[in-house]
């Protein structure tokens, strides 16, 4: 490996093209899925991280072992030379070899040096289509957007002409030294349009594989990251991003500027905030709207255009693109409340990701996560505007519920279902529809009632415990009780609003057991609906709880702690004298008083706000009596509580 590095670096400093891409694509082909360039140091990492050590490193300098440097450092000359390379006119073909070596070497954090400079930044963005402020100036050409301190500007760009063709005005290297001549004369006009087909074609790969490299550097290097944002990166994609969206350019080849747009509003907080100023989220709602090819009439209804393109996986993943950058923009102020036109935005944005949720296509997994990212947006939209969901005419609606269409909230059950049933990553996954529900039940009586049916239907089979049940109610009880507190408290919420935060209701639907985690945390215990808590209260409809047949005749016998009908258990007591039941209880009392002092348990009791409440440390039995095994009567110093019972 050491030699061919050696002979791609002397070949790209005698500037031999030929020779260049013949060994770049030897290269190129050998690491294509390469992410670890030294996979014997990684190993040798991964060994020692499992191992238990007195000592460990923060850092990745293990990795970087004495048999690793002379490659870590011909990768590093690599780039530098493959960068100074690629700002000459070069062939297509080879410009792109180059790139993609970048692209390939920009995997590696540690051999990112020379693509974080300034320079190779700037001649990236330049291969890549986007047009920084240097570039401009040095073109003559009047910035738009990029005023002093950073500012974007947030509306159509003036005089938005047509795009200019780059690979059929200038070199695929973007020096505008190197026009192409056109053919003289009639009968070569077919050959010179084929030519300009394939130098376009050549051009646009290009620039993707540039602002590939772009997004790896980004990405892995915090030190780009910083650079990225103080040259303006974000006004000048912005810039060409717009320009695509107000021509109404075909909705192709803009995948790797909307990936470059979202990294760089996910890693950079000020990049975020400067985005949403400039009315980011309009300009990438209509971005939504082309590539979905629709548009939003009168009353929020979303209207498709006849005959609609098909859907292609290309398209899709633009439009999971824009939607993860939108995320970001509507997380900056999501918490705070929308003015009437901030509102009328949500709104609109709300009709478009509801045509999202209801979209079908053959890529059912691209579709899986395209709804996924809608789910996102939708859980932090003020809840004000989530009505849009439920305005689809009634007439054409699937599934119904008091007049009203339940398609979008059908497809968010099956959604949660499709989630609950894949069990992994369940925080990242699942809260957000979970709480997207919990909401949206909340304001919107019609969806809570919908849900109600689905997820917690009349109770019949009272013999199965909650969270035994193969139903959705039980896959929702047995998250109640998850390891991860957010997923816990998203699962019991939903379950309580659907049952009206109803305290008798929500623990004849999941056992006592199951649902003292909230009723504790919201100060419920006492079986009060008013928890005085802060939170916003819900006026929910009086209509009464209807009970099956099967739940009325075994009522009497449930065990509210589980939740069903418990098999009889006999009596510990029975066939014990009066002495030998009081001096069990001295026993009992012995170990609750052991178990408290070493903090193993504390004895709590619920207060008149319905929360718990420390008894204070019992006072009890001494050493020998808790080791007493033949049961000798002593004078024990028991608890107030309990000496005021034995008086009674």
């Amino acid at each position: 490996m050491v030699l061919e590095m050696e002979r791609i670096i002397q070949s790209v400093v005698q500037g031999d093209q030929d020779a260049v891409q013949l060994l770049l694509d030897r290269y190129n082909t050998q690491y294509a899925e390469c992410f670890f360039f030294n996979s014997e140091a990684q190993e040798k990492k991964k060994f020692r991280k499992n191992k238990v050590r007195y000592h460990t490193s923060d850092s990745d300098s293990e990795a970087d072992s004495d048999d690793d440097k002379p490659d870590l450092l011909l990768r590093q000359h690599l780039a530098a030379a493959l960068l100074s390379f690629i700002s000459r006119p070069l062939q297509p073909a080879v410009l792109r070899s180059c790139l993609h070596t970048l692209r390939i070497l920009s995997r590696d954090r540690r051999a990112l040096g020379p693509l974080v400079a300034d320079q190779a930044l700037y001649t990236l963005a330049r291969l890549g289509g986007i047009a920084l402020q240097q570039d401009r100036d040095q073109q003559g050409g009047e910035p738009r957007g990029d005023q002093p301190g950073g500012r974007l500007a947030s509306g159509e760009p003036a005089g938005a002409a047509s795009p200019r063709p780059d690979a059929a005005a200038a070199s695929v290297n973007g020096s505008a030294g190197h026009v192409a001549l056109p053919c003289g004369t009639r009968d070569t006009w077919k050959e010179c349009d084929s030519d300009e087909e394939e130098k376009e074609e050549d051009g646009e790969a290009c620039r993707k594989e540039a602002v590939k490299v772009l997004c790896n550097v980004v990405y892995n290097s915090p030190q780009a990251q910083e650079r990225v944002s103080s040259l303006r990166f974000l006004q000048a994609l912005w810039e060409s991003l717009k320009l695509w969206v107000w021509t109404r350019t075909p909705p192709s080849g803009q995948f790797f500027k909307l990936r470059l747009l979202f990294l760089l509003t996910a890693l950079r907080p000020e990049l975020r905030l400067q985005l949403h100023q400039a009315r980011g989220m309009s300009v990438l709602t209509k971005a939504l709207e082309q590539c979905l090819a629709v548009r939003c009439g009168e009353e929020y209804q979303v209207l498709a255009d006849h005959p609609a393109p098909p859907l292609t996986k290309e398209v899709l993943q633009e439009v999971i693109e824009i939607l993860k950058t939108l995320f970001n923009i509507a997380h900056v102020s999501h918490r705070q409340e929308p003015d009437e036109e901030e509102a009328a935005l949500y709104r609109h944005l709300a009709a478009v990701l509801r045509h999202c949720l209801l979209l079908s296509c053959d890529e059912e997994d691209t579709l899986e996560e395209l709804r996924g990212h809608t789910v996102n947006i939708l859980s932090i939209m003020p809840l004000a505007c989530l009505d849009v969901l439920l305005s689809v005419p009634v007439e054409q609606a699937t599934h119904r519920c008091e007049g009203v269409s339940m398609d979008c909230v059908h497809m968010l059950l099956l959604f949660m279902e499709r989630r609950l049933n894949r069990a992994s990553k369940l925080k990242e996954k699942l809260t957000p529809v979970l709480n997207l529900l919990t909401e949206s039940s909340r304001v919107h009586r019609e969806t809570r009632h919908y849900l109600r049916q689905k997820v917690l239907p009349p109770l019949r089979d009272v013999g199965v415990r909650p969270e035994q049940d193969d139903s959705l109610r039980g896959q929702l009880v047995r998250l109640m009780t998850h390891v991860d507190t957010d997923v816990k408290h998203c699962a019991a919420e939903l379950l309580f609003v659907l049952c009206k935060e109803n305290v008798s209701r929500f623990v004849k639907y999941t056992g006592y057991g199951n649902a003292a985690g909230l009723l504790a945390a919201r100060g419920l215990l006492n079986g009060r609906r008013n928890s005085g808590d802060g939170r916003p209260s819900c006026r929910y409809s009086s209509d009464s709880d209807s009970d099956t047949e099967e739940y009325r005749e075994a009522r009497a016998r449930i065990n509210l702690v589980t939740g069903r009908v418990e098999e009889e258990q006999p009596d510990p007591m029975e066939g014990l004298t009066e002495e030998e039941k009081e001096e069990e209880a001295r026993r009992l009392i012995c170990m609750i008083n052991r178990l408290s002092r070493e903090q193993i348990i504390q004895p709590v009791a619920v207060t008149s706000e319905g929360r718990l409440c420390l008894l204070g440390q019992m006072r009890g039995c001494t050493l020998e009596e808790e080791e007493d095994e033949e049961g000798e009567e002593e004078d024990l110093d028991l608890p107030e509580w309990t000496k005021d019972k034995q008086r009674e």
